[in-house]
């Protein structure tokens, strides 16, 4: 598992406004903790394929249809970055490329006023 892989997720249970159900995930953790199979909780932002989730604002970064394995266009929504456990990853079905994984980091960073 790597940064930028995604992958197939349950979100369950979530409340409220938080992406729900089987849906793609970006892993966005640190390959250092990616790698040991014993550190349990994955850090991830959820995808969707919602066309009305592309207007939200530069927390929103658009992936391209046939990208990292995914049949519609969709769009990470880089401000609902959450933590999962590793057991609720199911396949990987693909790797965001590098320019795009580049435009997530930029998302993340605003999404929490990080410089």
């Amino acid at each position: 598992m790597q940064r930028g892989d995604v992958y197939i997720a349950e979100l369950k249970p979530r409340s409220g406004s938080e992406q729900q159900g089987r849906r793609p995930v970006i892993v966005v953790s640190h390959d250092g903790f990616n790698e040991v199979e014993s550190w349990r909780s994955i850090i991830v932002v959820p995808i969707s394929s919602s066309k009305s989730k592309t207007q939200r604002g530069p927390t929103v970064v658009i992936i391209e249809k046939d990208e990292a394995g995914l049949s519609k266009q969709s769009c990470a929504l880089c401000h609902q970055v959450t933590t999962l456990d590793r057991s609720k990853l199911g396949k990987n079905i693909g790797k965001l490329k590098t320019s795009t994984l580049c435009e997530v980091n930029e998302a993340l960073k605003k999404a929490m006023n990080l410089s």
